[in-house]
């Protein structure tokens, strides 16, 4: 991700941590951020917290200093970029304005950013679109974890933390005899921290998310039937759906 061009449409929750996460944690330029009065652009990247900060105070994303700003915000999904995140309405890119779109790779991070004739539009120009119902299920997988979580009336890593904390002393130990160097008190620390619950957690969204899109990729690339991603995570969904009925012995 490092150095790829994104714009952002919104920026409340999704949007904002997509962004902000992108860019501090991936190395990406958020080149512009599309709210609802207008859009900022500088292909230089904006400072996402700077951005969010202005809207907060001023009450709109018009005045910041450090872009360009055009009221017609749906311009800015015209916005030459490599990825494009629409993180706020349904039916932002349609028949329209797909011809437009500029960006390599769409994101739906909104419930139904695209239209059906602009989905068809983009397929046949090569951009790839990355679905809602894969990009939003974040959320959900994390609410089922809780909801496990609750079941049980236990909290993850409490069975499990004292014992990888024993262990990674003994790791400590053996690496001092064996290199017959002291381990600093960081790193014996780092080396023996046990996973929190929200380690764990984030650790299974991610193998979640992961093995997800791998299956998606797969039933692309895999079935001459299946056009696209979205295609691909609506005949995984019903398999699986139709495999439950079936080990229930409903037919």
């Amino acid at each position: 991700m490092e150095g790829k061009s994104i714009v952002v449409q919104g920026l409340g929750n999704v949007g904002y941590h997509a962004a902000k996460f992108l860019s501090e944690e991936d190395g990406a330029r958020i080149v512009a951020i599309i709210e609802r009065d207008g859009v900022v652009h500088n292909e230089n990247g904006l400072d996402v917290d700077e951005v969010y900060t202005h809207i907060q105070e001023m009450g709109s994303i018009k005045g910041f200093g450090a872009a360009k700003f055009d009221e017609n915000g749906a311009a800015g999904l015209e916005i030459p970029c490599d990825i494009l995140i629409p993180a706020a309405l349904k039916g932002q890119i349609t028949d329209s304005n797909a011809e437009r779109v500029q960006a390599k790779l769409v994101v739906e991070a909104a419930n139904g950013p695209v239209t059906y004739e602009a989905n068809e539009i983009l397929r046949n120009r090569g951009v790839v679109i990355l679905p809602d119902v894969y990009v939003n299920a974040g959320g959900v997988t994390v609410s089922y974890f809780e909801w496990i979580r609750n079941i049980s009336h236990i909290r993850f890593g409490r069975m499990q933390r004292r014992h990888e904390e024993m262990r990674g002393h003994q790791v400590a130990t053996m690496l001092e005899e064996m290199t017959g160097t002291p381990v600093t008190e960081k790193m014996k620390n780092d080396i023996a921290k046990g996973a929190s619950e929200i380690d764990l957690v984030r650790s299974g969204l991610d193998d979640t998310m992961r093995l997800a899109y791998q299956e998606m990729r797969e039933r692309w690339h895999g079935d001459p039937q299946v056009d696209d991603l979205r295609t691909a995570a609506f005949v995984i969904a019903i398999e699986k759906i139709s495999r439950t009925y079936l080990d229930l012995g409903v037919y």
